[in-house]
């Protein structure tokens, strides 16, 4: 069977951790996921918007169908309000759903999104533990709530058919807890690596972590991404290649406007 057009996963920004974002060594725009004719902006953190413009080919924001905050932080979340205004045509045509958790809508000063634009969705669907959400075909679960400063969700990604396998499922931010790699069985499985090694008291997966993860779970395919300074330093692509000569695992490292294609899955 030939591959299915436009299956793929775009990572416009692979910067994770503030001093990465700030200096732009790595862009810190979203990720976006284009599965089975459904196109779903995941994180839009600072950028994404004129990642869409300067893409080539170039990205049209309304043809997005939704869009996911795993969580409310500045680097994840800074592009929602704008992203949601281009979705929606500067409002003109109200459409598209946001998936995010409660903080990041919550009344109190504290949201990321503005009420202005929520009021230009068709729908928001607000995260729990267990949760689960649909997208145009594409099923959306957040199985467990992760362990970091704000309420955190990752994603398991699947076409709502029954009986379908999970495609890919992303790992957001969090500090490494036993049994984390039991909630995502993703055939592809992304994760936010931001450190290349522990550091106490920052709630964010290591590379230590990731083997661990990789080895219990054994993705066909694991891509790490979310890239703090000290990952760059170690050279993430040198990383990605040693995982995968100590697992028998395919890894890669992503880099800033890599397409990965879900074609084969």
């Amino acid at each position: 069977m030939p591959p299915r057009a436009n299956d793929e996963i775009r990572f416009l920004g692979t910067a994770g951790a503030r001093f990465v974002m700030i200096t732009q060594f790595r862009s810190s725009a979203g990720t976006v996921l284009s599965l089975k004719g459904t196109n779903i902006l995941i994180d839009p953190g600072p950028g994404t918007l004129v990642r869409f413009a300067t893409a080539r080919p170039k990205l049209n924001p309304a043809k997005l169908h939704g869009i996911i905050l795993t969580h409310k932080h500045l680097d994840h979340s800074n592009d929602v309000n704008v992203m949601i205004e281009a979705m929606t045509e500067g409002g003109f045509r109200h459409r598209g759903t946001l998936i995010c958790p409660r903080d990041a809508i919550a009344n109190g000063g504290e949201a990321v999104v503005l009420d202005y634009y929520k009021k230009l969705l068709d729908r928001i669907e607000v995260m729990s533990e267990g949760g689960v959400y649909s997208v145009g075909n594409l099923e959306i679960n957040t199985p467990k709530r992760h362990i970091h400063g704000v309420e955190t969700y990752g994603l398991n990604i699947r076409v709502r058919e029954s009986g379908a396998k999970t495609i890919v499922s992303f790992i957001s931010d969090t500090l490494y807890f036993p049994g984390l790699e039991d909630y995502y069985d993703g055939q592809v499985l992304v994760m936010n690596v931001a450190m290349y090694k522990r550091r106490e008291g920052v709630e964010h997966l290591c590379v230590e972590d990731a083997i661990r993860i990789i080895e219990r779970r054994r993705p066909k395919v694991a891509i790490l991404t979310h890239f703090g300074m000290t990952m760059l330093r170690n050279k993430p692509w040198e990383i990605a290649q040693r995982i995968s000569e100590e697992t028998g695992v395919e890894v890669v490292a992503a880099h800033d406007g890599m397409k990965f294609d879900l074609g084969r899955f």
